[in-house]
């Protein structure tokens, strides 16, 4: 295994803006850094899975059948907008830290749902991880890379909740067009995720 290779290309992807870095932003911001933390644990188990089901081979489905890709990439793109959405429809009379703060079960159900029904996340585990596995060491490496990769999206995690607290606290009277953005922005993921296309299978 290349890691002097694997670490910085990984930890790119870990910091990649898309949906689930947006929640953590978005969790830092109303409830804490240490909230966003806990609530990302979630996300952790779930790519967990994700990548386990990649060193199976399951993630080769997504590949190689249009169909589960489509329906994986129709089911993300509704959760996204509509969590857009009821994000845009809160008041801005209503906005302020105490009551945007989801409880943790919500929130842990957010990032868990952000994370599985995001077809590229176990593609990226289905194309990237092979790359630096050797096959005579196969399960061992990919234990050990996954180990990283999760490590890794933990800094992140902790990354974005931080510049969300930071955000917040510089405009705490205006709390409500921070959530607004992260509405917006939201929407637009789940719109771009309906545009995606399903990778060939020569780029498996």
């Amino acid at each position: 295994m290349d890691l002097a290779f694997f670490i910085p290309a990984c930890f790119a992807l870990n910091l990649a803006f898309g949906p689930s870095n947006l929640l953590a932003l978005t969790h830092g911001a109303q409830s804490g850094i240490r909230f966003a933390m806990v609530a990302a644990l979630a996300r952790i188990l779930a790519f967990a899975g994700m990548i386990a089901a990649s060193a199976l081979g399951l993630g080769l489905l997504l590949t190689v059948s249009a169909a589960a890709f489509t329906v994986v990439k129709l089911v993300g793109a509704g959760y996204l907008i509509w969590l857009g959405i009821k994000l845009l429809r809160t008041r801005p009379e209503t906005q302020s830290l105490a009551t945007l703060a989801p409880t943790l079960p919500r929130a842990l159900r957010r990032e868990a749902l952000v994370a599985l029904s995001n077809p590229k996340a176990i593609l990226i585990f289905a194309a990237f991880f092979p790359q630096f596995v050797p096959m005579e060491s196969y399960w061992q490496s990919y234990a050990i890379l996954g180990g990283l990769f999760l490590a890794l999206e933990l800094v992140a995690v902790g990354t974005y909740a931080t510049a969300g607290r930071f955000a917040a606290r510089l405009a705490a009277s205006r709390m409500h067009w921070l959530n607004r953005a992260s509405g917006a922005t939201m929407v637009l993921f789940g719109l771009l995720l309906l545009l995606a296309r399903a990778p060939s299978r020569g780029t498996a």
